[in-house]
């Protein structure tokens, strides 16, 4: 019994104990004060557009969608080709290497991922080719 009170009353001990302070005014209370005393609407003065807030990749995604381009980044499914080594299946991309996910059978419920560079076709499991090339460099303003 001695230890089990010990020990309670040294856990008790060992906790920081926090004093709330109250703050105590002098003098008397002050007056409301009106923020907004002096403002007047203005019609001159709007808030900016999605594009005036947007920066980066977003920017470009708006422009190039009032550019008229629907899939600025080439992320839409491509229509698969012949897919063989002398005319593989050309992917565009601004960089030096691309992933790219290759369904090899209608039906298939997996995806083969696999990366494609510039300059070398890549063969799929499944037989198909792919092949990366430059893609000209879209600026929009």
């Amino acid at each position: 019994m001695a230890v089990s009170l010990w020990r309670t009353t040294s856990c008790l001990l060992k906790r920081s104990i926090s004093v709330a302070s109250v703050r105590c005014g002098h003098g008397p209370p002050s007056k409301p004060v009106d923020i907004h005393k002096g403002k007047v609407l203005s019609d001159e003065i709007e808030l900016p557009d999605n594009l005036g807030h947007a920066v980066g990749l977003e920017r470009h995604e708006l422009l190039a969608h009032q550019a008229g381009d629907d899939d600025p980044f080439e992320m839409k499914v491509l229509k698969a080709t012949k897919g063989t080594f002398d005319k593989p299946t050309v992917i565009k991309s601004v960089n030096q290497r691309r992933m790219i996910g290759c369904i090899c059978e209608e039906d298939a419920l997996t995806i083969n991922w696999m990366y494609v560079h510039k300059g070398e076709p890549k063969r799929c499991e499944c037989g198909y080719w792919f092949k990366l090339v430059d893609a000209p460099v879209k600026i929009y303003e």
